[in-house]
């Protein structure tokens, strides 16, 4: 078998279906099989994976975590590659899976890939200025990263660099299975993507970005949600990379001003 395709699903919706049915059409010439790990569906997903080609195995709620649960549900499969995906994340090809799996192929050394996230057509511009602008980053072709002498020293001494050079996203990802076998994902609450991305860095693995795998990813939150989920976001940032991303309450002033006017500045554009 040469892909696993790990899903997490609870009450995974219409989304759900869209992602299973686009997996199902891929074209390729790779052998794969499809895991769905159900944490307590309730609303007609476990029928909908049923109806479809996969493996389903289901696990009480309460035993949910990021990192175990994905873990649990490579454990099930036999893929010499193993793909994460969200139920929510479609992808956007029907080349997606080869593309990825192309790209994992390109330097044995490589322990994971993520690829692009592009917004859904009702995504709100401001969301979608931040996963444009957050991927441009990475570039436009596969690119290959790895931590070796000539950048340890900034990726050591630059939060920004260090958080850059290790960001990894199993919304939409890969893992070849013999690295994952020694380096699992860690069972933590919040960011065992990028635990596990800054783990195999630090252990001489590479990692690939590869825009040609992307998928539609995108959440439209309740304008009062966002206190919480940056709050969320800095604080993975500081327990992973280290990162004091509002040092201050000036700082946090500033830089609540400048993304203001960022944001409303693409919207005008708009």
């Amino acid at each position: 078998m040469d892909v696993s395709i790990v899903i997490p699903v609870k009450n995974g919706g219409k989304r759900l279906a869209q992602v299973l049915e686009v997996i199902e059409k891929q074209k390729t010439n790779l052998t794969y099989e499809v895991i769905c790990v159900d944490s307590g569906s309730t609303d007609g997903s476990l029928e909908e994976i049923r109806r479809h080609k996969c493996i389903l195995e289901q696990i009480p709620p309460a035993e949910f975590g990021h990192g175990k649960t994905r873990n649990y549900g490579a454990s099930c499969g036999r893929g010499e590659f193993i793909c994460f995906l969200t139920q929510d994340a479609i992808p956007a090809s029907d080349h997606w899976l080869q593309n990825m799996i192309d790209a994992m192929k390109m330097d044995e050394r490589i322990a994971g890939g993520f690829g692009i996230h592009y917004p859904y057509p009702d995504c709100n511009l401001p969301d979608r200025l931040m996963l444009k602008e957050h991927f441009a980053r990475f570039g436009d072709e596969n690119t290959v990263f790895f931590l070796t002498e000539e950048n340890r020293k900034q990726y050591e001494e630059n939060e920004d660099y260090r958080q850059y050079l290790a960001f990894f996203s199993d919304n939409n990802s890969c893992l070849r299975r013999s690295v994952w076998e020694k380096i699992p994902y860690d069972d933590v609450d919040f960011a065992e993507d990028q635990f596990w991305a800054r783990k195999i860095l630090e252990q001489g693995y590479g990692k690939v970005y590869c825009p040609g795998a992307g998928v539609y990813h995108s959440h439209n939150y309740p304008l009062d949600s966002y206190g919480k989920r940056y709050y969320d976001d800095f604080k993975a940032m500081y327990r992973v990379y280290h990162m004091v991303l509002c040092p201050n309450v000036w700082a946090y002033a500033r830089g609540l001003l400048g993304d203001v006017k960022h944001q409303c500045g693409y919207i005008l554009r708009q």
